[in-house]
């Protein structure tokens, strides 16, 4: 093997150890980032079940359904255009309520059903998740419109 054919592949084999590292690492970043959709983008199907993300909304008044004797609690998370289920099975924060902002984290099931990891409540009056305050403003113009339309 000659000088420079040892120094290609010498270029060779580093760009590829590179090219393994860089793929590796898009990989665990990917794996460990959580996307926020909301009832709206659930309902157009830009999520597959299983895939983990988070779920924010409003709860629907009226919609928690507590299992007697467990930790089952079930209840329906809104934007004000689409609502979707949720199934949770651990302790919820103190703050849940209906009518408040709530995040959860989770997946779909292949029943259209939120399955919630974790529930987290908003913590004082005043705040809300950014991406849920757009997401419930987009969600009343829309129901909004819808309304308007149907007069």
């Amino acid at each position: 093997m000659t000088a420079r054919q040892r120094r290609m592949t010498l270029v060779a084999v580093i760009i590829a150890g590179v090219g393994l590292a860089g793929a590796l690492a898009l990989r665990a970043f990917r794996e460990n980032v959580m996307f926020y959709f909301d009832p709206s983008k659930v309902a157009a199907g830009q999520v597959r079940p299983g895939e983990h993300f988070r779920l924010g909304g409003m709860v629907v008044k009226g919609s928690v359904q507590r299992a007697a004797g467990s930790l089952d609690v079930r209840f329906v998370v809104t934007d004000f255009a689409h609502d979707v289920p949720v199934r949770y099975d651990k302790v919820l924060p103190d703050l849940f309520k209906e009518g408040a902002g709530v995040v959860a984290l989770g997946r779909l099931d292949a029943q259209g059903t939120f399955v919630a990891d974790e529930v987290l409540a908003k913590h004082d009056e005043k705040y809300m998740p950014p991406e849920v305050a757009r997401s419930l403003k987009q969600g009343q113009a829309a129901a909004a419109l819808k309304s308007g339309a149907s007069n």
